[in-house]
């Protein structure tokens, strides 16, 4: 059972220093996974084999690194979620987001490790992305989900085909 003692308001921040992750704090306490913090931040400094061993946990196709690391530089906003045991600290969730910077934003890449995944954690985690984009005026966002996440999304309040858009892709031969 998963309980909150903080979700982003009045939520303490976490400053950074070594061995530390900046950002905002959600207490978790679960019988499976012990007393634990979970710290959510849009720092950008991203060890990016922690991100692919993090991938790979889901079962994620391997991506080039260099891609990976230019998709995290040219992206709006990245948000990672980091669970925080005394002294160590591993990445559990991550999210990105492209932007026009005006009115439009796309998230991208959500992913939560396997161990905590069904914990609301995902949920919370899509929150803080959806508050960290209107918080800079965002007001359209969308995302691409696999079949399976479907319903999850929706359940966060996107909607299939708003309007009657479809969507078109290109894609190299």
């Amino acid at each position: 059972m998963v309980f909150w003692k903080r979700l982003f308001s009045n939520s303490e921040t976490l400053t950074s220093s070594p061995n530390k992750v900046e950002g905002e704090l959600l207490e978790l306490t679960d019988d499976s996974l012990g007393q634990s913090r979970i710290v959510f931040s849009t720092e950008r400094d991203i060890d990016l084999y922690e991100l692919e061993e993090l991938c790979d946990a889901v079962g994620w196709a391997r991506r080039p690194l260099r891609k990976v690391k230019k998709a995290l530089e040219f992206s709006f906003l990245v948000v990672t979620m980091w669970e925080v045991k005394g002294n160590r600290q591993r990445l559990v969730g991550f999210a990105r987001a492209t932007s026009d910077h005006a009115f439009n934003a796309t998230i991208w890449d959500v992913v939560v490790h396997p161990t905590f995944q069904k914990k609301g954690l995902g949920k919370a985690l899509m929150k803080y992305t959806i508050k960290k984009l209107r918080s800079d005026d965002i007001s359209n966002i969308t995302l691409f989900a696999d079949p399976q996440v479907v319903d999850f999304y929706r359940q966060l309040g996107f909607v299939l085909d708003p309007e009657g858009i479809k969507g078109m892709f290109w894609y190299p031969r």
